[in-house]
């Protein structure tokens, strides 16, 4: 587990990427209709963040198996890192 992934509170952590943005997509909107009490949009806000931070987490992690893979000269397959 990631540094990062031990300070997102477990049933953010337990998000698949695809729920947790469509969750992050849902309080951007709240957040910026801008109807919500203060109190309500810290804790919208605080929450996106997270699942902002745990999405990023997400795709750092999957970026991480990709491998490319090569075709040489002579036809041989190879892979390596990906690396963006």
């Amino acid at each position: 587990m990631s540094p990062n992934a031990a300070s997102i509170p477990a049933d953010i952590a337990k998000l698949s990427f695809e729920d947790a943005l469509a969750e992050l997509e849902k309080l951007v909107k709240q957040l910026e209709d801008g109807k919500a009490k203060l109190d309500d949009a810290i804790g919208a806000y605080e929450r996106g963040a997270l699942l902002k931070r745990h999405c990023e987490t997400k795709l750092r992690e999957a970026q991480a198996k990709i491998e490319l893979i090569t075709v040489g000269s002579d036809g041989t397959v190879t892979t390596k890192p990906f690396t963006s």
